[in-house]
């Protein structure tokens, strides 16, 4: 079995400290090798992948950051597709999505934990 299948890691990676990241901002970063996108909102904070599955560009984490329906999201910067930040679902256009993974903050830094899928 190929490991490439798969990019899930069982082990949290550090990315940054807490204080680097703005409010109601995305951050890209790179973990094991995938590119996400990094937001801190009052709801929490949010890792998704930075690829935009509409576009195929690399540029979620400059997306608007917002909210719908109770819902923290964030806005596609190219064509303004919403996506919940929780579950990577996009409000806008059925079965669109991306990948979300987990996120913690431990002794003031953030670290994501890489879901599989992809």
């Amino acid at each position: 079995m190929s490991t490439a299948t798969s990019t899930a890691t069982s082990t949290w990676t550090a990315v940054c400290p807490l204080d680097r990241l703005d409010p109601d901002r995305g951050v890209a970063a790179l973990v094991d090798g995938v590119q996400i996108a990094l937001f801190r909102t009052p709801d929490g904070l949010f890792a998704i992948d930075n690829l935009d599955p509409v576009s195929g560009a690399y540029v979620l984490s400059r997306g608007i950051v917002g909210s719908r329906g109770g819902v923290p999201t964030v806005a596609s910067p190219l064509h303004k597709q919403v996506y919940d930040l929780s579950t990577g679902r996009c409000l806008d256009l059925p079965g669109v999505t991306v990948r979300s993974h987990e996120v913690r903050c431990r002794d003031g830094l953030v670290e994501v934990r890489l879901r599989g899928g992809g």
